[in-house]
């Protein structure tokens, strides 16, 4: 069993910290303050691959495994998670439409999509279904020249910024069955957008409600075949998992560094503040908890890139177990700065609020716990 990582995954590592450090770290305060990602980041990013990801090779993506994704995820939240995740979302709706979309529809959306001309948003949450995702009311009616869309989706990652949405819509029956999956093009007739969420962390993120109403779009436009929609959804929830994960470890370990520098040349009773054996012992169990968390983490993704049963479960008992240690460990870097811990210029208190939506995104932490107690009790 190797647990170190190959020639080829240190080299994607080591790009995209570079890319993170160079493009990313120095504007992240401003972004944030701004509210928004600059468009022309993408087109740098796509350079590298970065808008198809886990996209196959054939169809102009790089065909990343998902053990090698998270490295990349990881190396860039070291710079801003709230960017690094944003990246997630849209290789996400971009890996569906590979799987799962027609020839035309990938003509139209997948190739602008992977050079990030297109970025994509993932509307499933709605106002009143989260956990419950499969009691979504947002419903689409055949038109005599495609679907109608009627409803409201929440919490949009993109919401007003994004060029396309992979909307989870019902056409059927109450229940998963009855959902499919829709590409809604900006600029579509009847598709609006709600104001811009003030958030806690991911400011940089513009979010907001995507407003439906008689919006009409072409037949084309279904993604797959009609009733597959909440299978299809939920097929890159895994990933997604994985994704949200890496970002919680790269943010927390730049936390880390940076806090190991503070304590150094932080001078207190005559002496830096790392030589109190007090406070060593903090910096032990921070880095043996983030240690721990990076190979439970590997082996997930792992497990999920091996087709395994077992995958499932180990990728949210992953979510679940690295992104309450990033929290856990950010917030404890927060308290090792004392008050400059406190202040955006040393730039700490900016990934504990950040981190702290990694345990409700992509199936709340509670959910995680839920899946794994029910594949522990499966017959």
């Amino acid at each position: 069993m190797d647990f170190a990582l190959g020639e080829e995954q240190t080299a994607i590592y080591d790009m995209a910290r570079a890319f993170g450090a160079e493009h990313i770290a120095p504007h992240a305060r401003q972004w944030e303050a701004d509210g928004t990602i600059p468009r022309d980041l993408w087109p740098r990013a796509a350079e590298l691959g970065f808008g198809g990801l886990y996209v196959g090779e054939d169809s102009g993506g790089v065909g990343l495994t998902r053990l090698d994704a998270t490295l990349v995820f990881e190396a860039l939240s070291m710079a801003c998670p709230s960017v690094a995740a944003f990246l997630s979302i849209h290789n996400m709706c971009a890996a569906m439409l590979d799987r799962y979309g027609s020839e035309a529809l990938k003509d139209r959306y997948l190739a602008p999509a992977l050079s990030m001309e297109t970025i994509l948003s993932y509307c499933l949450t709605e106002p009143g279904s989260g956990s419950d995702a499969a009691a979504l009311k947002t419903r689409a009616v055949r038109t005599d020249s495609g679907w109608r869309l009627n409803g409201t989706k929440a919490f949009i990652s993109g919401g007003g910024y994004s060029d396309a949405y992979v909307v989870m819509c019902r056409t059927g029956e109450d229940g998963p069955r009855g959902i499919s999956a829709m590409v809604v093009e900006d600029g579509a007739p009847g598709l609006s957008f709600g104001a811009l969420e003030d958030k806690m962390g991911w400011r940089s993120q513009p979010t907001r409600q995507v407003q439906l109403d008689d919006c009409d779009i072409p037949t084309e436009n279904l993604l797959g075949d009609e009733g597959n929609g909440f299978r299809y959804a939920m097929s890159g929830l895994d990933g997604g998992r994985l994704n949200i994960a890496a970002c919680s470890l790269g943010a927390a370990q730049a936390a880390l560094d940076s806090t190991l520098t503070y304590m150094a040349e932080r001078r207190a009773f005559g002496r830096p503040i790392s030589e109190f054996q007090a406070l060593q012992f903090r910096l032990a169990d921070l880095e043996i908890e983030l240690q721990a968390a990076r190979v439970f983490l590997r082996q997930a993704a792992w497990l999920l890139d091996t087709g395994d049963p077992a995958a499932s479960k180990h990728c949210a008992m992953a979510k679940k177990f690295v992104t309450e240690a990033g929290s856990r460990v950010a917030d404890q870097c927060l308290q090792l700065h004392g008050g400059y811990g406190y202040l955006a210029d040393y730039g700490v208190e900016k990934i504990v609020r950040d981190l702290r939506v990694h345990q409700i995104l992509e199936g709340t932490n509670e959910i995680m716990r839920l899946i794994t107690a029910r594949h522990m009790l499966a017959p």
